[in-house]
């Protein structure tokens, strides 16, 4: 058993940290200085906080009316916000303010990523709208695209992309080339395999009705490879569509 002389100075030091922590809150408790909008609040914690259970997203409420977040300040003013990003906080599901937030700047011991948006906490009916809050890009890839963004990408990051190109056609041999090869002018939307396959169409329709190939528009849906296999759906003779 420890000597009474030990539980005495563990004792002792826990009045001393309660003592300090009554004293001086801010010092004792607080993770460091507010974020400059909230100074005003840098003595009040229970401004935010609720006793007991931490920060509270109904006292963030009690000022930042969720109607006006990203479209009035506090005081009534208009909020002019640059480039495409729109007021969004109307549209959340779930109005966890710390999910996003923290008025407290991040300890500089750490070096943690900052926390990313999740889309989750957006109603259901507006997470496949990418276009609703972000700019279609202007690159060359993306500039004639006319699927929505979900084709090819997912909520959790932009990069990288899901598109399994091996579903509708593998590029591989002769075959892996610049995107633009087979989408001429970046749309994605159609193909052409005549940019390097320089077929007289007559001669390649009557090829092909000898095996009772009519449409032969659409030549992935029997050849997926270099090899001329056939991917999923299985290979069709009635026009060369899939099954």
């Amino acid at each position: 058993m420890s000597p009474r002389w030990l539980w005495g100075l563990v004792g002792l030091g826990l009045v001393v940290v309660v003592a300090l922590a009554i004293r001086f809150p801010h010092q004792m408790v607080s993770p460091g200085d507010l974020i400059p909008a909230h100074a005003a609040l840098q003595q009040n914690c229970f401004a935010c906080h609720a006793p007991f259970r931490g920060p509270s997203a109904e006292r963030c409420m009690s000022c930042h009316a969720v109607a006006e977040i990203g479209r009035r300040t506090t005081a009534g003013a208009p909020i002019i916000r640059p480039g495409h990003m729109p007021a969004f906080h109307q549209a959340l599901a779930d109005r966890n303010c710390m999910a996003c937030h923290s008025d407290h700047p991040r300890p500089m011991l750490t070096h943690g990523e900052l926390v990313r948006f999740d889309h989750e906490l957006l109603r259901a009916d507006l997470r496949g709208n990418c276009g609703s809050c972000h700019a279609r890009p202007r690159d060359e890839l993306h500039r004639n695209a006319t699927q929505p963004c979900s084709q090819c990408h997912t909520a959790a990051a932009w990069t990288p992309a899901s598109f399994d190109h091996d579903r509708f056609f593998s590029l591989t041999g002769p075959h892996d080339v610049e995107c633009k090869t087979c989408h001429v002018g970046g749309n994605f939307a159609a193909f052409t395999c005549y940019s390097c396959h320089e077929h007289e169409r007559s001669r390649m329709e009557a090829e092909h009705r000898e095996h009772g190939i009519v449409n032969i528009d659409n030549c992935a849906a029997c050849h997926r490879s270099a090899h001329g296999e056939h991917g999923e759906g299985g290979e069709s003779r009635q026009g060369g569509e899939e099954d």
